[in-house]
């Protein structure tokens, strides 16, 4: 089986220490972690885990179906990059310097679709969103100015499913099992 990029979708309950819980099931199976992005969700008290990784889809539901095990977790799902959509952000500190040396920087940071966040004496940061492919083209296109800095966050994501959280929980908490098959959703 050839492997390729997923993402996992857990919402969980918001509790401490369930970060541990859920990386150690990725430690076990010798999965890399490509990304992680946990923030809060539409439905007070819920956590929504994104994951990304690098795997075969077998070895990507088989840690679904584990990470649905853990007590707080409501729900696990594994999706192909056509069934989400979903974005990064990047922020480049490039020196100001490189600003007074004519248009070329500030219309390259406009042909990317990208915006200037902050401008201080020493430095100007970049700020971009996109795919991952995205952000490191203009990372690339940057170097050459004396990149100061530059970091990316993990991957945001929303699945294109029709599935209503608040739905999906209350039919959950109807059915008592945590295991609801996405493919209602």
């Amino acid at each position: 089986m050839m492997e390729k990029q997923y993402t996992l979708s857990v919402l969980t309950e918001d509790r401490s220490g369930l970060l541990n819980h859920i990386t150690i099931i990725f430690t076990r199976r010798k999965i890399n972690i490509d990304s992680l992005n946990v923030s809060t969700s539409e439905v007070k008290g819920m956590s929504r885990f994104t994951i990304v990784i690098t795997t075969t889809r077998e070895q990507a539901d088989k840690v679904c179906a584990q990470i649905r095990k853990l007590v707080d977790v409501l729900g696990a799902f594994v999706y192909d990059d056509d069934q989400i959509y979903y974005q990064e952000i990047a922020l480049y500190k490039v020196p100001t310097a490189v600003f007074l040396n004519g248009q070329t920087i500030e219309t390259l940071v406009r042909n990317n679709g990208a915006r200037i966040l902050v401008v201080e004496e020493s430095h100007i940061i970049i700020e971009k969103t996109g795919h991952k492919a995205d952000t490191h083209d203009l990372y690339q296109k940057l170097e050459p100015f004396g990149l100061l800095e530059f970091v990316r966050s993990g991957r945001v994501a929303i699945s294109k499913s029709k599935r209503h959280t608040e739905q999906y929980i209350k039919e959950l908490e109807e059915s008592n099992s945590n295991q609801l098959s996405i493919k209602n959703y």
